[in-house]
């Protein structure tokens, strides 16, 4: 094992993938992904906002195919082999959210922080382009659209 501060040890940087029906916490993820040889932790928190497309939403629920979470880790594999990650953390909510609740959150732990920022960047692309994780909006004049399900 080697333990010189730039370089990784012989241990899993994945320190957290889950999808939860409880709502989400920005402490735990970033607790997470604590590294004292993490110069740069980017984090990534995705809320439910009260507008798409121009039409007012009141809520959204995500529903997911029981794949959604090893997606997920497979997503993180990527990028941990693509960058120097020291740790990652990513949760996703399940179930009916309101305006301003957290949809996701994601941690990328690097020793510097450039490579954090782009690593952070391709884990949500790739999750929101990947993981089969749906959302259906309800917007206030009564219609409701799906998103990802196409």
């Amino acid at each position: 094992m080697n333990d010189h501060p730039g370089k990784c040890a012989a241990r899993d940087p994945i320190k957290l993938i889950a999808v939860r029906e409880t709502p989400l916490s920005v402490d735990e993820v970033f607790k997470a992904v604590g590294d004292d040889a993490a110069g740069g932790v980017a984090l990534f928190v995705g809320t439910v906002r009260n507008h798409d497309g121009g039409a007012d939403v009141d809520e959204l629920a995500y529903s997911c195919h029981p794949s959604a979470e090893a997606e997920m880790r497979r997503i993180a594999e990527e990028v941990v082999a693509e960058y120097p990650v020291r740790a990652l953390a990513a949760v996703h909510r399940v179930g009916d959210l309101g305006v301003g609740d957290l949809a996701v959150v994601l941690a990328v732990a690097c020793t510097h922080r450039g490579e954090a920022f782009e690593a952070c960047r391709k884990l949500i692309d790739d999750l929101k382009r990947e993981v089969p994780i749906w959302k259906r909006q309800r917007f206030s004049e009564g219609t409701e659209e799906w998103v990802g399900a196409g």
